[in-house]
């Protein structure tokens, strides 16, 4: 049995002084039966695993390398170090604004891995692919290219991430999600094995907020939420955290 996640994605958006929120969180979704993630800018990492409670801290991203002469960068283990549980990689924005591929994304899987932290790999297609119905190709091919062999259930997360659905308000149908989240299942299963391929969460990832994810939740391999916005807000998270829980 999958244990639903719901993971908050702050991207650069947080200060000191939003840790109450995390402290709300934490008496809120005390007794959630999901997994619930929030991955703030790296500086309130320590701060958010140092709360303890039912939330963990993750990052948003990490180098390839162990150390070095990288200055701006932060490695694996120096989140590990930090308290991180799990790191988002490949996100779309890190893709289209850093010119992430494949292979980068690959490589920071590996080192997160080696670093004993959970990876969240993203994956999803433009409004222009989706269009020009290249959907599975493109997932297909970022799957491959983006995972290391060696995954597991338990080092692995894909998040499913239709780029033209994030902070849009616009959202694809639940039969497009199903569509693209079997897929994913299917793919992970001939790779590496039906193990593997089943016990291996999968998220959605485009704009999920409190009014749309009881439907979300309950479409086919969708196994709980890579949340933006809505993750900010401790009340409103709460409400996708119970939804996962359910």
């Amino acid at each position: 049995m999958r244990r639903k996640l719901a993971a908050g994605n702050w991207k650069m958006n947080g200060l000191q002084a939003n840790l109450s929120e995390v402290r709300t969180l934490n008496e809120l979704a005390k007794d959630a039966q999901c997994d619930v993630l929030l991955c703030p800018p790296a500086p309130l990492i320590g701060a958010i695993a140092a709360e303890g409670g039912v939330v963990k801290a993750g990052a948003q991203d990490c180098h390839t390398a162990v150390s070095g002469a990288h200055t701006g960068e932060i490695s694996a283990e120096m989140l590990a170090d930090a308290g991180a549980k799990y790191v988002i990689l490949g996100h779309s924005e890190r893709r289209a604004d850093m010119g992430e591929t494949d292979t980068i994304v690959r490589d920071k899987t590996q080192a997160a891995w080696t670093a004993g932290l959970v990876a969240i790999v993203c994956v999803g297609e433009t409004l222009d692919q989706r269009e020009a119905a290249n959907t599975l190709d493109i997932i297909g091919g970022q799957l491959a290219g983006s995972i290391p062999d060696g995954a597991s259930g338990l080092n692995l997360v894909v998040a499913y991430e239709p780029v033209w659905a994030i902070g849009t308000g616009l959202t694809p149908t639940t039969d497009q999600i199903g569509e693209v989240h079997d897929f994913i299942r299917t793919r992970l299963e001939r790779r590496f094995g039906t193990g593997v391929g089943r016990s291996t969460r999968i998220l959605y990832g485009g704009s999920m907020n409190p009014k749309n994810v009881t439907e979300i939740a309950a479409v086919s391999n969708v196994d709980g939420g890579l949340v933006g916005g809505a993750s900010l807000k401790a009340a409103d998270f709460n409400v996708i955290v119970q939804a996962l829980s359910t």
